[in-house]
């Protein structure tokens, strides 16, 4: 048998590792899910008829749901990562990953189970939220098909540069408390973003912060795919950000997973 063969063999057994631990313990991706549905429902029907306001145009509630759904279903992403960089930090701090090092099995497989198996995770919370979405009201009459491929292409893009952050967080955290901490950006930078109201709508000491972090364009990427609204430069802005965020977390979490002797 091939390495290539044997790696990929011992990928699938981690992800099918992972995979089983989150159906057996679905407490924490239930609670990471319900956040985003919660906003999603709180925004929409207790703040719509304000929040709608600051999206200008006279708006009314239906718009600001259509306007607040793609900053939702990233946020749903983000969320879930959190319990990737849990589920890491386990790992780590348990002694299986030291009971691995000493079994002949492929040394990136482990990293790669858990990626692989977050990705597939977050995509389907992101159908699960976007089903919500859907039942309280959203359309996308106007996307093409290509559009929703493009669309579905930039979640899992997403999906995979935060992936292998949270890989990293979780890597360098002592334990899940400490990892579910420093994975706590992933939550926060959506509210930080243009996913309830426009930058422009907000002050301008706060809108560099809202403007230059890779949310806010990946966020306004999705509207244009999905309702139509100019994309400008966010496009090429939210790829070069998962492409980047997705090798610096590559090499570094692979590097730290190299060198940990635990």
């Amino acid at each position: 048998m091939s390495s290539l063969s044997l790696a990929v063999r011992d990928a699938s057994t981690m992800l099918r590792r992972n995979l089983l631990h989150a159906r057996r313990y679905p407490s924490m991706t239930l609670n990471l899910l319900l956040t985003p549905i919660m906003l999603l429902l709180l925004f929409v029907y207790v703040f719509g008829d304000v929040m709608s306001a600051g999206i200008g145009g006279g708006a009314d509630r239906s718009a600001y749901l259509a306007y607040v759904v793609p900053g939702i279903l990233l946020m749903t992403i983000g969320g879930t990562v959190v319990g990737t960089a849990v589920s890491v930090s386990n790992d780590m701090t348990e002694g299986i990953i030291a009971r691995f090092r000493t079994m002949a099995i492929h040394r990136g497989s482990v990293l790669i189970g858990h990626v692989v198996g977050s990705v597939l995770q977050s995509i389907l919370s992101v159908v699960l939220v976007g089903a919500v979405a859907v039942a309280v009201g959203f359309r996308s009459t106007d996307a093409t098909v290509l559009e929703w491929l493009a669309a579905f292409g930039l979640l899992v893009l997403f999906a995979m540069a935060l992936t292998w952050i949270a890989v990293g967080m979780g890597l360098i955290s002592p334990n899940a408390e400490a990892a579910s901490n420093n994975a706590l950006p992933m939550i926060l930078l959506p509210l930080l973003s243009s996913a309830f109201v426009p930058v422009d709508a907000m002050p301008g000491w706060f809108q560099p912060i809202a403007e230059y972090q890779p949310f806010t364009p990946a966020i306004e990427t999705l509207r244009g795919l999905l309702l139509g609204s100019e994309i400008g430069d966010n496009g090429w802005i939210a790829i070069v950000w998962c492409l980047g965020l997705t090798v610096l977390g590559y090499f570094w979490a692979t590097s730290k997973f190299n060198r940990d002797p635990n």
